[in-house]
């Protein structure tokens, strides 16, 4: 069986580590490269690193910080923000990220998600699905979740599984932040009706609601940010009580 994964995810912006409540109201939430550092000793599985300011401010990625982030960690290393061409994605790579994140780009472009699956295999490419159940409807939104769209969660993800995304990261931004719990219903409809991992993202507050992440949500992986910066939950810890309830991973 295959194990779950822990991911920390860092969110960047003007070269420090943010984290906010429903994707607005963000707080400084330390330097990057030795927050990954600590991380990477601590056990987590897996970074995400989201420049989650480039697409609306029209940039790229900083491929220095992703340089000196990659430098400090032996584990894989996810990178996302302002990416929209192959040669985004070379830098990136060649920088050692270990896989990109694309979220609006593949929105406004479908097809960027084939090209970029066919030249780095799809193992290379993680879709980011930033979703906000609005009158009983998973709406997908853009640019950092400023930009609502007409697109269905669940057909949008069905269409980027069939593109050749190699898994999909889902955030609710309902949960984003607010430490209720992960949107289960959500992530099990998702897992039912796709065949590539899916991770969670939104709303993690306490060992419990990564289990339920797992058990209910049938999630591959769990991301949070703040519980793990600020040292509300220990990444060691947690997988101990995930293991005891007979979820598999990586000790």
């Amino acid at each position: 069986m295959l194990t779950k994964r822990i991911i920390p995810c860092l969110d960047i912006k003007n070269g420090r580590t943010v984290k906010g409540v429903n994707f607005v109201n963000l707080i400084d939430a330390g330097d990057p490269v030795v927050l990954a550092k600590q991380y990477a000793a601590l056990g987590a599985d897996e970074l995400v690193f989201l420049d989650i300011s480039a697409t609306l401010e029209g940039r790229k990625t900083m491929l220095e910080m992703v340089l000196k982030v990659a430098e400090q960690v032996n584990i894989p290393f996810t990178v996302g923000g302002g990416i929209s061409s192959a040669a985004d994605v070379t830098a990136l790579l060649n920088s050692g990220a270990d896989k990109v994140s694309i979220n609006s780009s593949a929105i406004k472009r479908p097809e960027l998600i084939n090209e970029l699956s066919d030249k780095f295999g799809s193992q290379c490419v993680v879709v980011a699905i930033d979703a906000k159940q609005i009158d009983g409807q998973w709406k997908v939104h853009l640019a950092g979740g400023t930009v609502p769209t007409a697109l269905n969660l669940f057909d949008w993800a069905k269409e980027v599984e069939k593109r050749g995304a190699g898994e999909i990261l889902f955030t609710s931004m309902n949960n984003d932040g607010t430490k209720a719990g992960f949107a289960n219903e959500a992530l099990a409809k998702l897992s039912a009706s796709l065949n590539i991992p899916i991770i969670a993202s939104g709303g993690a507050g306490n060992v419990q609601h990564f289990i339920d992440s797992f058990l209910i949500g049938k999630s591959d992986a769990a991301l949070a940010a703040s519980v793990f910066h600020f040292g509300e939950i220990e990444i060691m810890d947690l997988k101990t009580q995930l293991s005891e309830n007979k979820i598999p991973v990586r000790i």
